[in-house]
């Protein structure tokens, strides 16, 4: 890419120069890393390119800014599970300089901040309006010295400089890549030579509703993520991809694999509900047209938020998945 950086040491500058990013596949996203977390259903991930263009041409953010909103909820609902991978990282000492590939609007950026107090972070994403975003936050947060946000496209043969970091951490990123051997190959030679990759991926997308719940339709989550599991393949193929092997066929020398339950319950965090809301929203605007017409009907009594059965008005919802993180190093020699 040609898009002119800071050093690496400088200050944060403003999103730069675009690039077309990954799949144009559904985080989550990560996209892009977050706090791990795709975004249940519609492309893109946390890219950016959900753009919907009117009759007269012109383009509206809508889809961006709820995508950018859902990243921020899950942020804040699954913080305490994000805190608990960052404090397991099997790292000798804390790092100085971590990048963070597919930032989004910071989640991992802020926790691994708040973990390593003498740290400074390179947030990399393909989105100038999630960059946007994460600069912000860190202005209200007084972190602006410590974290530089660079637009990258990871699926570019050619990155800018982002230095030699000691931690690279990819949270629901990789799995979106065109081709992430390659992207791993670039990562091993940028990491510290004592450096430490750490991929985090979820096992699924999460679910929020009782799977035998008598409010509504027993499984109709399943089975919406079941309609949608063709998508899935075509457009984030290398989602459930063995980490691990793909670390060790770039050189890697794997340190070790975790898996992380996820359950928050509804009753306890008062956001659960509205991240419920915003992700089976995204879901059912990849399922309207291929779904059982009961399901259907199911499903927009549940996303109803002036209804009886909105699921705003719930008190028996929960979070539920698994997250992985696989960590690396650069083999020696």
């Amino acid at each position: 890419m040609n898009d002119p950086v800071a050093h690496p040491d400088g200050p944060t500058p403003p999103p730069h120069a675009p690039g077309t990013h990954q799949d144009g596949g559904p985080p989550h996203g990560h996209h892009g890393s977050g706090v791990g977390l795709d975004t249940h259903g519609v492309p893109p991930d946390r890219c950016g390119h959900d753009q919907h263009r009117h009759q007269d041409g012109a383009h509206h953010r809508h889809g961006a800014d709820d995508q950018a909103e859902l990243l921020d909820l899950e942020a804040e609902v699954l913080a305490g599970h994000l805190a608990d991978i960052t404090g397991g990282l099997p790292l000798a000492t804390p790092p100085h300089r971590i990048l963070d590939l597919g930032c989004g609007t910071g989640a991992g950026t802020f926790a691994l901040l708040d973990r390593f107090p003498d740290a400074r972070v390179t947030a990399v994403d393909a989105s100038a309006a999630h960059l946007g975003r994460l600069t912000e936050k860190a202005r209200v947060r007084g972190l602006e010295g410590r974290v530089r946000t660079v637009r990258v496209d990871l699926d570019a043969p050619d990155w800018p400089d982002l230095g030699t970091p000691e931690l690279v951490w990819a949270s629901a990123s990789m799995h979106h890549l065109a081709d992430p051997g390659r992207v791993l190959r670039t990562v091993h030679d940028l990491l510290a030579p004592d450096g430490l990759f750490a991929v985090v991926e979820l096992a699924d997308f999460p679910r929020f509703l009782p799977a035998d719940a008598p409010r509504e339709r027993p499984g109709l989550e399943d089975r919406c993520h079941a309609v949608r599991a063709p998508f899935h393949a075509e457009h984030a193929p290398h989602r459930g991809a063995d980490w691990g092997r793909m670390l060790a066929d770039a050189g890697f020398t794997p340190v070790g694999t975790r898996t992380v339950a996820v359950r928050v319950d509804g009753a306890r965090h008062p956001s659960v509900g509205a991240y419920a809301l915003g992700s089976l929203r995204r879901l059912r605007q990849g399922v309207d047209t291929l779904l059982d017409p009961e399901d259907m009907a199911a499903l927009d009594r549940l996303l109803d938020t002036d209804g009886p059965h909105s699921v705003l008005r719930r008190d028996d919802l929960a979070v539920r998945t698994e997250r992985t993180v696989w960590t690396a190093r650069p083999t020696a020699g």
